[in-house]
């Protein structure tokens, strides 16, 4: 057998309510305009191992599952494995077209674990709706990731599974499209229920276990109701349905039955049996039992403190603006230029890994890296050192109103690490009028900007979360 290693999840700062789309209660989880669905999977996989190199150079395979990749034509995995310090010699791929796609690349990571390979599955979502739409008032963005092996390290075992790939008109999106589409909902609940309860009820059977013995049941759909009725056929009772998180977060795309898995591993206790179930264009289904190893495989933040840290307060403009729905006027600067590729490549452990350099005759910290001290004047005594998960904080900042930004003013701030040395960097998720001179600090993965067809991923400083 095989199973789930360690796990985390990534839940935006910002949350979109309802209220203010004038779609009822609730609200719904936002990406950043400077955050993606890299992005939100690197976080979710630093969060997964969260300062382990050697659980991370352990792992061999990487897998990432979207419907909104950045790149259409260009290895996304390949920005999320340096930015996660992931050896070179990792094999990597891709699942998308589907929402389904990030409980089957967990399955994957599972069968690969099987083998005796060590995998990480992120999935990430930014999922965009048409403006008074269903999809707009009912989803949300997030990643999670899952590192899978073999199951003596295990957190949570794989008792069964099953699967069923079905062809019906659910929901759709042709290259080039800016929103999908999806079909009567009628229609999809008559071909999709039955293939739903069926997928569950054989993950069931393969897994020798019967529905009393659930004590967690996570079923995501692209329609809720196409799943509605399997907590009657199969005689669940309400304790063992989980909360989906659909009225504080949202439906997250691939991304979503893991982020559900994982709130539901925050608090599991070693024993607890949890089928997880996702339909789309078919079905993919999982049973999974918690291991006593389960206590030590946690991540640092859980999904409820992920939910907790955030900022309702974003207006419905600004984030049609941010997902290029609306017109606007850019801000009165040249456009930014393509990011050049020999000086990415050449900078590529301090862009994406964030490598700096901390000299071996003073010990002082270098960002980025340097070959002469600034302390001691030594020369070429440097020693590589990965800045991305120590704290800082704001020792100088200012703001720009002029710079070129979705989201003025620009937070310019200098951030001193508690390791020591020091960075001039932006300052993102924080409010304007909140920034203080010794505020705390951590460092996240972002999106500059993309200047012609080409993203520029760096680091940022955002207020701790």
């Amino acid at each position: 057998m095989a199973g789930i290693l360690g796990y985390g999840a990534y839940v935006p700062y910002y949350r979109l309510t309802r209220q203010a789309i004038g779609a009822g209660r609730g609200e719904r989880a936002v990406a950043s305009y400077d955050e993606d669905s890299v992005s939100m999977a690197v976080e979710a996989g630093r969060e997964a191992s969260p300062s382990n190199e050697d659980k991370n150079h352990s792992v061999d395979t990487l897998i990432f599952a979207t419907t909104s990749p950045p790149y259409a034509e260009k290895l996304n995995t390949a920005a999320i494995a340096v930015a996660l310090d992931l050896p070179a010699s990792i094999r990597s791929m891709e699942l998308g077209g589907n929402t389904r796609m990030g409980l089957a690349g967990l399955l994957l990571g599972t069968d690969l674990g099987s083998a005796g390979k060590t995998t990480m599955i992120c999935a990430g979502d930014v999922v965009v709706g048409g403006p008074g739409g269903a999809r707009e008032r009912d989803s949300g963005d997030g990643a999670v990731a899952f590192v899978t092996g073999p199951d003596d390290q295990a957190i949570a075992v794989v008792l069964g599974q099953a699967s069923t790939t079905t062809e019906v008109l659910d929901v759709w999106r042709l290259p080039g499209d800016q929103f999908a589409r999806q079909w009567e909902e009628r229609f999809g609940i008559e071909v999709l229920g039955p293939v739903s309860l069926d997928t569950a009820q054989r993950a069931l059977t393969d897994a020798g276990v019967a529905p009393d013995q659930l004590s967690a049941v996570i079923l995501d759909a692209t329609n809720k109701r196409d799943v509605a009725g399997i907590p009657r056929a199969l005689d669940l009772k309400a304790e063992q349905m989980v909360d989906m998180l659909a009225d504080n977060t949202g439906r997250c795309g691939a991304a979503h039955a893991g982020l559900v898995l994982a709130n539901s591993l925050d608090t599991a206790q070693p024993g607890d049996k949890i089928l997880v179930l996702s339909t789309a264009d078919g079905c993919d289904a999982v049973v999974l039992e918690v291991t006593d190893k389960i206590n030590n495989g946690r991540p640092k933040r859980s999904v409820q403190h992920w939910l907790a840290s955030s900022n309702n307060e974003l207006a419905y403009n600004t984030y049609l603006k941010w997902r290029g729905v609306l017109p606007f006027e850019p801000p009165r600067r040249p456009d930014p230029g393509r990011p050049a590729a020999p000086i990415m490549k050449r900078n590529e452990r301090w862009k994406y890994s964030f490598y700096g350099s901390r000299c071996g005759n003073c010990g002082q910290g270098h960002l980025p890296p340097q070959r002469v001290c600034v302390k001691c004047r030594s020369v070429d005594n440097m020693k590589e050192e990965r800045f991305a998960d120590e704290a800082c904080k704001v020792t100088t900042f200012t703001l720009d109103h002029l710079a070129y930004s979705l989201q003025p003013p620009v937070i310019s701030t200098v951030a001193d690490f508690d390791v020591g040395g020091r960075l001039a960097c932006e300052l993102t998720d924080a409010d304007p009028t909140a920034v203080k001179i010794g505020n705390r600090l951590e460092m996240t993965f972002r999106r500059f900007y993309t200047g012609q067809g080409v993203h520029n991923y760096f680091w940022k400083a955002r207020p701790q979360r």
